[in-house]
């Protein structure tokens, strides 16, 4: 399947395809440097030999490999995991019944990613670093939990990825800046998988960050499909009202109006805390915005 296309691209084959086999086996051995692959080569000459090097001469250099990954047409990569994922799917190792996104945070190289860096406003967005001009900021959750809102920001990219979820096997990648929203892309990427792998009646699973109206309505419309996604309550407050339409405070007291704002177009009223005008009581339920440094209160928009 590779030789075919590599020789369509004007390229000479049998090196090339040993090399990406290199690149493969290195991404197997988990090794994050160039540097590792060739030390792991030389020791291992049988596995050289299956890469297609020729072990009775030198290996590949270190910028033979490198200028090879920055200048190597990342098309082709692409169709050597949209041709291995067709295969597997022809012998039945993985189906698309059963398929999830996510994404996961890929640093740049640079100092400002550094948790030792002193650097004042490292993670400004108009401070660019001078060693990646195309990363972007983006933020990633620091732990698994559910309830814990430990966030982390970084300079970098984000690599989506499409999953089989009965085998675990990857489908279908795609790598962004890391400002890019994970639910912005998910449509793409469903819509170009089922281009060479149909998605009919899938189960689409999805953390809450692809709790979106219009990727429930395609799942649903396009691809005969379902969605278990949970919800994103995204900040939203639900506060307890009268019958007359009034809010409640924490303690169930109810909230007195407190004129109109007016923000992108939307006009919302303002609610107050009953005892905002009052020089000598005190909140009941000592809310943290009880003499916040203004003569207000609780104040809630609805």
């Amino acid at each position: 399947m590779l030789p075919e296309y590599i020789a369509s691209t004007g390229r000479k084959g049998y090196s090339d395809h040993a090399k990406i086999r290199a690149f493969v086996v290195m991404k197997c051995e988990c090794f994050s440097c160039v540097t590792d692959l060739l030390d792991y080569l030389k020791n291992n000459l049988l596995i050289a030999h299956y890469c297609g090097f020729n072990i009775m001469k030198p290996l590949p250099s270190y910028w033979t490999l490198e200028r090879f990954i920055k200048k190597h047409e990342n098309e082709l990569l692409k169709l050597v995991m949209q041709t291995q994922v067709k295969k597997l799917f022809d012998l039945g190792v993985l189906d698309t019944s059963f398929i999830a996104l996510d994404s996961t945070p890929i640093s740049a190289n640079t100092s400002q990613n550094n948790a030792k860096s002193f650097k004042k406003d490292k993670f400004k967005p108009e401070n660019q670093p001078a060693s990646d001009k195309d990363c972007k900021l983006g933020v990633h959750t620091a732990s698994n939990q559910h309830d814990e809102k430990n966030y982390k920001l970084y300079w970098g990219y984000k690599n989506h990825i499409l999953v089989d979820c009965i085998t675990g096997l990857p489908i279908y990648e795609m790598t962004t800046t890391a400002d890019v929203a994970d639910s912005s892309v998910t449509l793409d990427i469903l819509e170009k998988t089922n281009e060479f792998l149909s998605l009919k009646e899938c189960t689409f699973i999805g953390d809450k960050a692809y709790d979106v109206k219009k990727i429930y309505n395609t799942v649903k419309n396009v691809y005969s499909g379902e969605c278990c996604i949970p919800i994103n309550k995204r900040n939203t407050k639900n506060p307890d009202k009268l019958p007359s339409g009034r809010p409640l405070c924490d303690t169930g007291l109810a909230m007195n109006k407190d004129g109109k704002t007016t923000d992108n177009g939307r006009t919302r009223q303002k609610y107050c805390c009953p005892f905002k005008n009052s020089k000598t009581a005190c909140c009941p339920c000592n809310h943290k915005n009880w003499k916040n440094g203004k003569k207000t209160a609780v104040v809630s928009n609805i």
